[in-house]
């Protein structure tokens, strides 16, 4: 059985990859830094043999022990989704202008969503160099927010997640010899607590995205539906897709 990883698998989109993989027959490990979220979650899916773990993406020494613990217990990883992430630091609703962002708020979105992401492709590359498996796969996940530039994301978050668009595309090159597809998704507007933090106070309880009239297909996205993305290309099949961007928009971006 194929052994999946998933950071920030806790909630929203990583929680139902989560689902989805297992429901494609493989084990399932949740990393979220909420530790206890985490084991919560990996014990509300069907089946055994799954588990949840703390990691701090954003720390090398918590990646490299989030790894070891894994793959003494369970064996090695063969599919990652790499799904932790964060918009801003500022508790506030709504986007945060240019003029304003400042450097902490830059270092520590991009720590998260750019050297994390870096940091857990290196490992999981580290670890199958040494010992291979069929049917490798990683999934980053960016933003249409990085391929259009921000719309009701900040510059940290946008610039982070640009980042990932190029990471992966270098991983792809790199990692292909080894048998391993790196592939990216890239969400437009989905119903998750992330999104809603993109609306501005006052704007409604019921407001989950302003930019609603902007989407062709009338709605927002739902996080299974980035699942399924990510379940294609976890799969067996999906093994010539590689260095690909997925685009789950609703049409907001069409090429």
């Amino acid at each position: 059985m194929r052994i999946a990883m998933i950071t920030g698998g806790a909630s929203g989109i990583g929680l139902a990859t989560a689902q989805r993989f297992v429901q494609d027959g493989m084990t399932v490990v949740i990393a979220d830094l909420n530790d206890a979220a985490a084991h919560q979650a990996a014990a509300s899916l069907p089946g055994t043999g799954h588990r949840g773990i703390g990691i701090n993406i954003a720390d090398e020494a918590s990646v490299v022990s989030a790894f070891d613990a894994v793959e003494t217990s369970l064996g090695a990883v063969a599919v990652l989704a790499c799904f932790a992430g964060m918009l801003s630091t500022s508790p506030k609703p709504g986007r945060i202008p240019l003029i304003e962002q400042t450097v902490q708020e830059w270092d520590q979105v991009h720590a998260v969503n750019a050297r994390g992401t870096f940091l857990c492709i290196r490992e999981l590359a580290r670890r199958r160099t040494a010992k291979p498996v069929e049917h490798g796969r990683i999934i980053t996940v960016a933003s249409l927010a990085a391929q259009v530039g921000g719309l009701q994301s900040g510059a940290a978050y946008t610039g982070s997640k640009g980042s990932v668009l190029s990471l992966t595309k270098l991983a792809a090159r790199e990692l292909a010899a080894l048998g391993i597809t790196v592939n990216c998704i890239a969400p437009g507007p989905i119903d998750t607590p992330m999104l809603r933090a993109t609306v501005p106070e006052g704007s409604g309880s019921d407001v989950k995205y302003l930019g609603a009239a902007q989407i062709p297909l009338g709605r927002v996205g739902e996080p299974r539906e980035i699942a399924a993305a990510a379940g294609y290309l976890a799969s067996i099949d999906g093994g010539f897709v590689t260095g690909a961007t997925i685009d789950v928009n609703g049409g907001m971006r069409m090429q």
